[in-house]
């Protein structure tokens, strides 16, 4: 494992190298300090721009760069307002689609109004956003669903500056939970209505999602969807309040010469049909499985655990689309930025929100709130059964897993046992 969550400090992004050139052309528009809290953020829009592709998941499933939601969280005035600059130099022929359907809609609505005394109402126009606004209703996003799928199956994409946005959305906060998940799974999530005035359909879910909160928000957002699959499903970037320098970042200037290199990626996107196999991005998902359940073992956490299978689906859906801005090659710096995502993505939800997992959160010492420990760290070179018992009573843990513990660990080579002397070693 190359990258340290146990820590209070980010796991550092790999330096960007081959391939991942229109990350690096992104990031030279946003201020330093925001650039890797950025990078996670940037995919979700990137593979919006991707329709009529699928790519096969180590499992064998067939999927889409569609699902993908991220949530950047950091303090106000954190400079979180440079993510709607990137999303809308990106999203610009989105939103030149979408101006036109305006107009038509716009037009159709006049028309209703004009003629509200007589029955000769004309139909409302088809019209589909692929760019909706962050107020979108349930009933439009479904009806905006809808007309995609029948353009062809297009991803439609949401900027949320505010995370509390996304109940409107979902139909209020008690729905927020079952839309996301289906919006990840690419599910079928329609409504039957009984009357011409609602929204009747069954749409396939094609949508991707970026959200903005600050810790206080984001922890008052989905702390009654922690244990339910919303939380995984949901990619974190958290950016850690920092000291206090006296200097006000800079920005790019999205000048000409910028908007032409990054259209030439967006063709890219917007080319790939078909279906594809990524051999080595599969081999990565395929080994970082395996660094799951190290981690995992070494953590003794459950919740780790189950976090990180959907990690992983995540980031590998970004290598899909970094595959593409590459011109469908694959390099090692793409497989590394790739590896980092899984990483970064578990340290932010750990950072923000470990103390809310544990079952016993209300006894949890400060200590204890910013996530996983490895175990391991914290014993001596040599120790015995009743030392790591104690340590596990320390943190909160069971003493009746202490032998299992032991158990993996020595199955996994992280110590060995001396029978001698009843004593395990570190390797």
């Amino acid at each position: 494992m190359k990258f340290e969550i146990t820590k209070a400090t980010a796991p550092a992004m790999p330096k960007l190298g081959k391939g991942t050139e229109c990350i690096s052309l992104l990031l030279s528009q946003t201020s330093k300090d925001m650039r890797e809290p950025l990078v996670p953020m940037l995919f979700p829009v990137l593979g919006a721009h991707i329709s009529g592709a699928e790519f096969l998941y180590p499992d064998l499933s067939w999927k889409e760069p569609c699902g993908l939601m991220a949530n950047l969280v950091g303090d106000s005035g954190c400079n979180k307002g440079q993510l709607t600059n990137l999303v809308e130099a990106i999203c610009r022929d989105f939103r030149q689609h979408d101006e036109a359907e305006l107009r038509k809609l716009v037009e159709w609505q006049r028309q209703v109004k004009t003629k509200a005394s007589t029955k000769e109402k004309p139909a409302r126009p088809e019209v589909a956003f692929w760019f909706p606004p962050s107020d979108t209703t349930r009933p439009a996003f479904l009806q905006n669903a809808m007309a995609l799928e029948e353009q062809g199956g297009r991803t439609q994409y949401l900027n949320m500056p505010e995370v509390e946005m996304a109940n409107g959305m979902c139909g209020g906060h008690k729905q927020v939970s079952q839309m996301l998940r289906n919006i990840y799974d690419r599910q079928r999530a329609g409504a039957l209505r009984a009357t011409a005035d609602g929204v009747t359909g069954n749409p396939l879910l094609r949508a991707n999602i970026t959200l903005s909160a600050t810790p206080a928000a984001a922890r008052g957002f989905y702390k009654s969807e922690l244990l339910n699959g919303t939380f995984g499903r949901m990619v974190f970037s958290y950016k850690p309040r920092t000291g206090r320098d006296g200097r006000i970042p800079r920005q790019g200037k999205y000048t000409d010469e910028f908007y032409q290199k990054l259209d030439e990626y967006l063709v890219r996107l917007a080319i790939c049909k078909g279906r594809y196999i990524i051999q080595p991005l599969n081999k990565l998902a395929d080994k970082l499985a395996a660094d799951m359940a190290t981690l995992a073992d070494l953590t003794d956490d459950d919740v780790l655990w189950d976090c990180s299978k959907r990690s992983i689906v995540s980031a590998w859906k970004a290598g899909s689309v970094m595959w593409v801005l590459n011109n469908q090659t694959w390099t090692r710096s793409m497989g590394e930025l790739v590896e980092w995502l899984v990483y970064h993505d578990l340290w932010s939800k750990m950072q923000l929100f470990a103390d809310l997992l544990s079952q016993d959160a209300d006894f949890v010492s400060e200590a204890q709130r910013r996530g996983p420990k490895n175990m391991l760290d914290s014993l001596p070179d040599t120790f015995n059964e009743s030392q790591l018992e104690a340590l596990r009573t320390q943190m909160g843990k069971s003493k009746e897993g202490t032998k299992n513990q032991l158990y993996k660990w020595v199955h996994r080579k992280f110590i060995t046992y001396n029978e001698e002397t009843g004593l395990y070693e570190k390797k």
